[in-house]
């Protein structure tokens, strides 16, 4: 039908026109922009699973530098163990030259080195966070993801605990030296190291009584206490006990090369079992030996490595003054005047001496009711005024030798540097550990890594086929869309032209 008020032709050839422009209009877009989906009328659920797998790419992207500055961090971790242990490599060296018999050298001097690579241990563990309760002494989680659970996208590098801790004392060498400094306890010949043995059973504890030389260079005591039970501890456990109780007081409770207890400082002390008349079921010590009349200073020792003199106190010590002169193998001389009253104690003298010698490297420490004097190297003494007392003096073994030098005991205990190997050998064991947890985590974080590498590229590959434009098929398309655009604006042209025709009609009307 032919009319002037709908030109059907003419509107066909307009929708056609809109239909073929919007294909060359998307087409354009999607070529300018690299991308078949630019808003989400293109494709609504393809936009839902591409923004899914972009966000997977954006969080494994992020994860692979947090791993891979894991890795950086366990690396400097890993450089801080390896420095470690190589200055315990250095102190096994010092501690095997201490514990020779043959050795003539000082071994102050030894010790000297070796307690300052101990502090030296710590200083480099805290350096590098691995200290007991440092930054990294925990269980370190680094996220990759890529996982729906946060425990599977996420890698657990375990250096939490005492175990993993690499400080002097957390390795086990706290209080331990090779300045030979050693002593077991007098009349103790009981061998601790039979298999299976459990000690300290029943209802009474084993006290062990400490008179030593603290940080301050005055006197101290302390007590350690093994605790009874009814199954007993082991060796192993009785130790770690002890050492646990006297690390303050830098000595360090082990077993010589006779399987005998033994206690180890680089300083002066003594120590004294407490319950020496008292039967402790499966007890660390020979009790035999300690029983009524078994003779003066039974149940207790001292450091058997210093040059000693022991000085016993007499039962009743009358008033008057003494003078002491020390020499040390340097030369250098002093003299101390030591004051009594009838009845008095040692304990004032040990203040008196303590303060007078220190500087010459000489220290006084009770000794049951009398003095232990101790020095890394060889000094005499001399009582220049036990004339003087109407009795005995507050030295009573000194004031006995007037006007005469004492020989002091000389050090021939090679102990300290054997128990130091020993736990050289454990530290370096506990060390070789942790530097095992740190490879072991790295390891974990560079496989970590290569998934997630592997899992970016899936991810991106899966969004690509749903978001990227296809090129071959859109340069095609835009062809097709402008060649039928053309037409479209042809043939409505001529739709246009159709109500010209009835114009004709018209004329011969």
């Amino acid at each position: 039908m032919i009319s002037f008020q709908t030109n059907v032709d003419s509107m066909n050839a307009q929708n056609n026109l809109s239909v073929n422009n919007q294909l060359q209009s998307n087409t354009i877009q999607q070529l300018t922009s690299g991308f078949r989906i630019n808003k989400s009328g293109d494709d609504a659920a393809g936009l839902a699973i591409a923004n899914g797998y972009r966000d997977n790419v954006a969080e494994l992207t992020q994860g692979v530098s947090n791993a891979n500055d894991g890795i950086s961090q366990l690396q400097i971790i890993d450089g801080g163990l390896s420095n470690i242990s190589t200055i315990l490599d250095r102190m096994k060296t010092l501690a095997t030259q201490s514990a020779s018999g043959t050795f003539t050298g000082s071994r102050a001097t030894l010790d000297q080195e070796y307690q300052q690579l101990m502090s030296e241990i710590t200083r480099q563990a805290t350096n590098i966070n691995l200290n007991s309760g440092g930054t990294f002494n925990q269980n370190l989680s680094v996220y990759i993801g890529g996982a729906k659970t946060t425990s599977n996208a996420t890698v657990n590098v375990n250096l939490g605990g005492a175990t993993n801790a690499v400080d002097a004392a957390s390795l086990g060498l706290s209080g331990t030296s090779v300045a030979g400094g050693s002593g077991g306890l007098t009349g103790n010949a009981l061998n601790v190291t039979t298999p299976g043995a459990m000690f300290v059973k029943g209802a009474t504890n084993q006290v062990f009584t400490f008179n030593y030389i603290n940080s301050s260079g005055t006197a101290a005591s302390a007590t350690a206490t093994l605790t009874a039970s009814t199954s007993g501890s082991t060796l192993t456990q009785a130790l770690s006990s002890l050492n646990s109780q006297l690390t303050s007081a830098g000595i360090t409770a082990g077993v010589d090369s006779n399987g005998h207890l033994q206690f180890t400082s680089a300083g002066a002390f003594t120590v004294s079992d407490s319950n020496a008349t008292t039967a402790v079921t499966n007890s660390l010590t020979d009790y035999s030996a300690y029983v009524a009349g078994s003779g003066t200073g039974a149940g207790t020792g001292l450091n058997s490595a210093n040059y000693s003199l022991s000085t016993a106190a007499a039962p009743a010590i009358s008033a008057g003054t003494e003078t002491l002169t020390f020499t040390t193998a340097a030369g250098a001389s002093v003299s101390v005047g030591l004051t009594s009253t009838t009845g008095d104690t040692a304990a004032h003298a040990i203040a008196a001496l303590n303060t007078a010698l220190n500087s010459y490297g000489i220290n006084a420490v009770a000794s049951g009711s009398g003095i232990s004097l101790q020095s890394a190297n060889s000094f005499t003494v001399t009582n220049s005024s036990n004339s003087t007392f109407a009795g005995t003096g507050v030295v009573a073994t000194v004031a006995s030798q007037a006007a005469t030098n004492v020989a002091v005991t000389a050090p021939t205990s090679s102990n300290g540097g054997s128990t130091a190997i020993a736990a050289i050998n454990s530290a370096i064991q506990a060390l070789g550990l942790v530097q095992g947890s740190v490879g072991a985590g790295e390891n974990k974080l560079q496989y970590a890594i290569n998934l997630a590498q592997s899992q970016i590229s899936n991810f991106s590959t899966a969004e690509s086929q749903i978001r990227d434009a296809n090129i071959a098929a859109d340069a095609a398309n835009l062809t097709k869309a402008q060649v039928l655009e053309q037409s479209s604006i042809a043939a409505m042209a001529q739709a246009n032209a159709e109500p010209q025709a009835v114009l004709k009609l018209l004329q011969n009307l």
